[in-house]
C-alpha cells in the first residue's frame, strides 16, 4: 500500500478523496433533481441559475480562501468544509424554492472550494517528491472515476425509493430518491471527515502555532504576494495557461460535441456518447502512463508535449468526417489532457514553497473555472458566428483541388481552439525548458 500510494497518511486522504468525490457527485445529481422539480415548466431556466451559483464563488472568493489557507490548519479546514457540506445537503429536502437552493448551491461551492485546494496543497507533504505524479493520478482517478459509480448509486436509489413507496408498511416515510440521495451525500462527507481527523499533516502542525488575528491590511498584503508570485513566476504562469488552454478546447467538447457527431460525422446521440467514452478512455490511459513512467519522465518537457499532441489531436480530430478516426484522435486527445494535468499539477507542488501553495491552487481552480465557463458558453456562440461567415463566404465548404471539405461552425471552432492549445503549447515549452526560469523560480520563493 505504502509502495502505490507513497504514504498511509496520503492513502487516509485518497480515500477521503473518493468519499468526499463520490458526495459531491451525488450531491450534483441531487440539486440538478431537485431544480428540475422545484422549477417546474421552467426547469432549464432553474438548473442554469443554480449551476451558476456553483461557478461564480470561484472568481470571487478565490483569492481570499487562498490567503486563508495559507493560515489556517489545512487538516482543520478539510474537516470543517466537510462537516459544513454534510450539514448543507442534510437541510435540502426542505427547501421550496429555487433562491433557498441558490444559497444552498453557493454554501457546498464556498466549501468546496476551500476543501480542494487545501487537499493539493497538502499532497507534497504526505508523500515523496519523486512520488507526486502517481499521488496526482490517483488523485485525478478519485475526482472524475468517481462520477459513474455516483451516476449508478443515483440511479438505483430510485428504485429503492420505489420499493419504500411499494411497501405499505413504509409508505408513509417521505422517502424519494432525492432524499435518499441526501441522507448518502451526508455520510459521505461525515466519514471523510472522520479519515481526515486520524490523519497528521505535517503542514498543519507548523501552522497550529502559528494563530494570528485577521488582519484585513495583511490579508490584502498576503493577496497582492500570492498574485504577484504567480503572474511574476514563469513557470506558474506557463502551466497556468497550459492547463487553462487546454481545459478550453477540450471543455468545447461538452456544447460542441452532440453537434459535430450529427452534423459532420453522421453519428448522432449515440456518436456523441461513443466521444465522451473515448474520451475519458484517453483520459484514464494518459493518468496511467504517467503514473508508470513518472520516475523517468522529465516533466516539464512531458507537459510541453502533452499540450501540443491535445492541441494536435483535437485540429485532425476536427478535420475527419467520419466517425471511426475521430473517436481514435479524441482518445489521443483524453490521454495527453490526462498526463498534462497530472504533470500540471505536479510542476506546480514541485516548484511552489508551502507558504504559499494554498494562493497557488486556488488561483489555479480559479482558471479552471473561467476557462470551462469560456468553452461553456463562448463556444457555441462561436460556433454560431463562424458558420455564418463560413455560409456568407464560402457557401460551407471549401473546394483544393479535387478535395471538398466541408467547413461548418463547429468544425471552424474547433479548429480554432486546437490552434489555441497548439501555441500555448509552443510558449510554455519555451519557458519550462528554459534552465534560467528554474534557477529564477527558487530565488523568488
Amino acid at each position: 500500500m505504502v509502495r502505490l500510494f507513497g504514504s498511509n497518511d496520503f492513502f487516509r486522504l485518497w480515500l477521503a478523496q473518493v468519499v468526499s468525490a463520490l458526495g459531491d457527485w451525488i450531491g450534483f445529481f441531487a440539486i440538478v433533481a431537485i431544480a428540475t422539480r422545484i422549477g417546474g415548466s421552467g426547469s432549464g431556466v432553474a438548473i442554469g441559475v443554480v449551476m451558476t451559483a456553483r461557478i461564480l464563488p470561484g472568481f470571487f472568493l478565490a483569492p481570499v480562501a487562498g490567503v486563508l489557507l495559507d493560515r489556517w490548519d489545512r487538516k482543520r479546514v478539510m474537516i470543517a468544509c466537510d462537516i459544513g457540506r454534510g450539514l448543507t445537503l442534510a437541510v435540502l429536502p426542505f427547501i421550496t424554492t429555487i433562491p433557498q437552493l441558490v444559497v444552498a448551491s453557493f454554501v457546498l461551492e464556498v466549501l468546496t472550494l476551500m476543501w480542494s485546494p487545501a487537499k493539493e496543497a497538502e499532497v507534497p507533504n504526505l508523500v515523496p517528491e519523486g512520488h507526486l505524479a502517481t499521488a496526482n493520478s490517483l488523485s485525478l482517478a478519485a475526482a472524475y472515476g468517481t462520477f459513474p459509480v455516483a451516476a449508478a448509486i443515483f440511479a438505483g436509489l430510485a428504485k429503492v425509493a420505489g420499493g419504500f413507496a411499494d411497501n405499505d408498511s413504509l409508505a408513509f416515510l417521505p422517502l424519494t430518491q432525492e432524499s435518499l440521495a441526501v441522507a448518502f451525500d451526508v455520510v459521505t462527507f461525515f466519514l471523510s471527515a472522520l479519515l481526515i481527523s486520524t490523519m497528521a499533516l505535517s503542514g498543519s502542525s507548523r501552522r497550529s502555532g502559528q494563530r494570528r488575528p485577521i488582519d484585513f491590511a495583511q490579508t490584502f498584503h498576503e493577496l497582492k504576494e500570492g498574485w504577484r508570485f504567480i503572474v511574476v513566476n514563469p513557470r506558474v504562469r506557463a502551466v497556468m495557461v497550459g492547463l487553462g488552454t487546454g481545459l478550453i478546447g477540450g471543455g468545447m467538447l461538452v456544447p460542441l460535441g452532440p453537434l459535430f457527431t450529427s452534423e459532420v460525422l453522421g453519428g448522432g446521440t449515440a456518436g456523441f456518447g461513443l466521444v465522451l467514452f473515448a474520451l475519458g478512455m484517453g483520459v484514464a490511459l494518459g493518468v496511467v502512463v504517467v503514473s508508470v513512467f513518472q520516475a523517468r519522465l522529465p516533466k516539464p518537457r512531458a507537459f510541453t508535449v502533452a499540450v501540443l499532441v491535445a492541441g494536435g489531436s483535437l485540429l485532425l480530430g476536427a478535420s475527419m468526417s467520419s466517425l471511426a478516426p475521430a473517436l481514435v484522435l479524441v482518445a489521443v486527445l483524453g490521454a495527453a489532457a490526462g498526463c498534462a494535468y497530472v504533470l500540471g499539477f505536479t510542476i506546480l507542488q514541485e516548484n511552489v514553497s508551502d507558504h504559499i501553495r494554498g494562493r497557488t491552487f486556488t488561483a489555479l481552480y480559479t482558471v479552471v473555472r473561467l476557462c470551462l465557463l469560456i468553452a461553456f458558453a463562448v463556444g457555441p456562440f462561436l460556433s454560431g458566428v463562424l458558420g455564418g461567415v463560413s455560409g456568407r463566404l464560402f457557401g460551407g465548404e471549401v473546394s483544393l483541388g479535387e478535395l471538398t471539405i466541408s467547413v461548418p461552425g463547429v468544425r471552424l471552432t474547433l479548429w480554432l481552439a486546437s490552434v489555441i492549445i497548439i501555441v500555448a503549447g509552443v510558449l510554455a515549452g519555451l519557458v519550462l525548458t528554459d534552465r534560467k526560469n528554474g534557477e529564477r523560480d527558487s530565488l523568488q520563493q
